[in-house]
């Protein structure tokens, strides 16, 4: 790790544990192995996940850094962890969906599978106990979890995501049916997308069989769950083991 030295731990969340280190504005991040759903109602420990979400994670965000995404991620250090600039998270998730399913069709009673004919973006109020509910963009001017520009510039970054992987994985024989991101903001004020994008966050498709290579293998009970990340892993150029 160079001159990183991993410190004490300062976050623990649902899939991952922060941990300082002797620079004040770089972390440590670590990937657990745990599953959680439906808002931490369901829960489930599978060894090799979290090394799966490191590895994908930092691939992607690698590619992502090369069409000039600004990113919390600066390297991955091992199977299991990343350096990245630490950052103050925005209190929202925003999602983006360019094909109906999970929620907004329970939400809306709209047709599963439909292709959007542009990408929904919405954006979520990050708490649990709350459920996570949607809000509008007026929710996070009014309460001040967001400025306008802040709103815009997420928006557009958010947007500019989805057209790079829709990209790269059309050409794995995958569909990027929607996908969650988290923003914070760095020490010098410059607004970075965070957390991670994997199997977790996002939904993907198999665009031949239509086989389900996300995180709904576990909420769905539909099995071999771990088998699905490590397809997608390999399809970017990973070995499976």
């Amino acid at each position: 790790m160079g001159k990183f030295n991993q410190r004490e731990m300062i976050y623990e969340g649902k899939a991952k544990r922060l941990y300082a280190t002797d620079d004040p504005d770089i972390v440590v991040v670590e990937y657990k192995d745990s599953f959680t759903a439906f808002n931490g109602e369901k829960r489930a420990e599978m060894s090799g996940k979290g090394r799966l979400n490191n590895l994908i994670s930092s691939e992607i965000f690698g590619h992502l850094a090369k069409s000039g995404i600004p990113l919390h991620f600066i390297e991955r250090v091992d199977e299991l962890r990343q350096l990245a600039r630490r950052v103050k998270i925005f209190p929202l998730e925003v999602v983006l969906r360019n094909i109906t399913t999970g929620s907004i069709v329970k939400r809306l009673g709209v047709a599963e599978g439909a292709k959007l004919p542009r990408p929904l973006v919405e954006f979520y109020y990050k708490d649990d106990a709350l459920g996570d509910p949607i809000v509008t963009e007026d929710h996070a001017l009014i309460f001040g979890w967001a400025t306008e520009g802040e709103i815009k510039q997420i928006k557009e970054i958010t947007l500019k995501v989805n057209d790079l992987l829709k990209n790269l994985f059309s050409k794995l024989g995958i569909v990027l049916v929607d996908f969650k991101l988290e923003f914070g903001r760095a020490g010098d004020g410059a607004l970075l997308l965070a957390d991670e994008i994997s199997p977790d966050t996002c939904r993907f498709w198999d665009s031949s069989t239509g086989d389900r290579l996300d995180k709904d293998r576990f909420r769905k009970d539909l099995g071999n769950v771990l088998g699905a990340y490590e397809e997608i892993w390999r399809r970017l150029g990973g070995r499976a083991n």
